[in-house]
């Protein structure tokens, strides 16, 4: 990913609600299936990691990152945007290959 796909991505994600929160319980195999599904209907989603987490953000998200494979957009304070193109023509949203 480019810094201008990822730029326009921040962009995109700065208007999303929080859709997810990563608790106690951190990162499991349940949490990056649910992750995946959402990846698959959304492309670009963003889950805000809480102060009872077990890891840090960027732990959180590089875990997600790689269970999901998703691609980490940004971690900006106790929230990761992460990306990943659908593999399902209709949910596909998001172009990223006009952009260089």
């Amino acid at each position: 990913m480019t810094s201008k796909q990822r730029a326009y991505l921040k962009g995109l994600a700065s208007d999303l609600e929080t859709i997810f929160q990563i608790g106690k319980g951190g990162v499991t195999d349940e949490i990056c299936h649910q992750l995946y599904n959402a990846l698959e209907a959304r492309e670009l989603i963003k889950i805000k990691n809480l102060e009872t987490c077990p890891t840090s953000v960027k732990e959180t998200a590089e875990l997600i990152a790689k269970g999901t494979g998703a691609e980490v957009v940004q971690t900006i304070g106790m929230k990761i945007v992460l990306f990943k193109a659908s593999t399902i023509e209709k949910n596909r949203k998001i172009d990223l290959s006009k952009i260089r």
